[in-house]
């Protein structure tokens, strides 16, 4: 990896002992309470354990500093660049709520980032300020049910101008966050048609509030039979859904563009926290496997188990 500024190594460090003294000692206890607040895919009864409040504002103070670290803007963030973030999404990836607790989370961090980036004054202002103080969640709206929507261009959603509204129609699908009782709006990517520009350019994202009439949340959707409460990847559809003109972000037809901009660094966010996932998963197989013994001795030694662990540990370096 690329050596980090001693600026960067100190948020490194920080982080590193964050979690070490705050998070790794209460997580087993607050996944706990996750599961038994949250019973079923009845995302209307789902909540956060009221400790993790309490862990944000230690990762918020001034003292720690540890808050908004994905946004390179200063003012805003930390400043930090996309590599330099990097390490730290890789150490946050160990943990399944340090994301939550710094505020670096998808999908709000990518969500910030567009708004950051392309947003009005009066949407930042409304949604983005919200946003990074952790007082409410966001949901990205891309994926549909009957189109491979990897390729942008297939959505079938639509966003048609009517007078100073913008009237939504449309399906979509593993909506990330949108289970969450903190979740208050929606980025909505839609087809906007117009002949007379290019397919790269009849696309927009809308800012949708999750109350506005005609936005109904279908269900949550399971994956190995967990809903991830109380996060959730949900269905949602849009009947009829009227905005105003001003909630395009970037304007018209800069759907496409503005996706590009934001998978660009939430790519290496993901890749940087499922290695981070990977790591800890390694260090738990090794664990487990040097912790009980059968036929006389420990079972990471029995057979190709051993093959198992240095066959991971390569992945891992090839990955990172």
């Amino acid at each position: 990896m690329f050596e980090l500024s001693a600026r960067a190594q100190d948020y490194l460090n920080r982080t590193k002992k964050f979690i070490a003294e705050e998070i790794e000692p209460v997580e087993a206890d607050f996944w706990q309470q996750v599961h038994e607040l949250n019973q079923g895919g009845d995302w209307t009864k789902w909540q956060w354990p009221a400790e993790l409040e309490s862990l944000k504002a230690k990762a918020k103070a001034k003292a720690a500093g540890l808050w908004n670290m994905f946004l390179p803007c200063p003012e805003r963030g930390q400043g930090l660049s996309v590599q330099e973030y990097a390490h730290i999404a890789e150490l946050s990836g160990r943990s399944l709520i340090a994301p939550v607790v710094f505020n670096c989370n998808a999908p709000d961090s990518g969500n910030m980032e567009v708004l950051w980036r392309y947003g009005s004054e009066e949407q930042k202002q409304e949604w983005l300020m919200p946003l990074l103080e952790g007082k409410i969640r966001s949901v990205f709206c891309m994926t549909e049910p009957a189109v491979a929507s990897s390729d942008a261009t297939n959505m079938q959603a639509t966003a048609m101008v009517e007078g100073n509204e913008i009237v939504l129609n449309g399906r979509k699908w593993w909506s990330s966050g949108l289970g969450d009782p903190n979740a208050k709006i929606i980025i909505f990517m839609a087809h906007t048609p117009d002949e007379t520009k290019d397919r790269h350019h009849q696309h927009s994202m809308v800012l949708v509030p999750v109350n506005t009439a005609g936005v109904k949340i279908e269900r949550m959707l399971p994956v190995f039979g967990d809903y991830d409460a109380p996060h959730g990847h949900g269905e949602v559809s849009f009947e009829n859904v009227r905005v105003p003109v001003a909630n395009f972000i970037g304007g018209a037809g800069q759907g496409f563009e503005i996706a590009q901009g934001r998978l660009g660094p939430g790519r290496i966010h993901h890749c940087m926290r499922c290695i981070g996932a990977a790591e800890k998963s390694l260090e738990l197989m090794i664990d487990r496997g040097m912790s009980r013994s059968a036929f006389g001795k420990e079972i990471l030694k029995l057979g190709g188990n051993l093959e198992r662990v240095a066959e991971a540990r390569v992945a891992i370096d090839q990955a990172r």
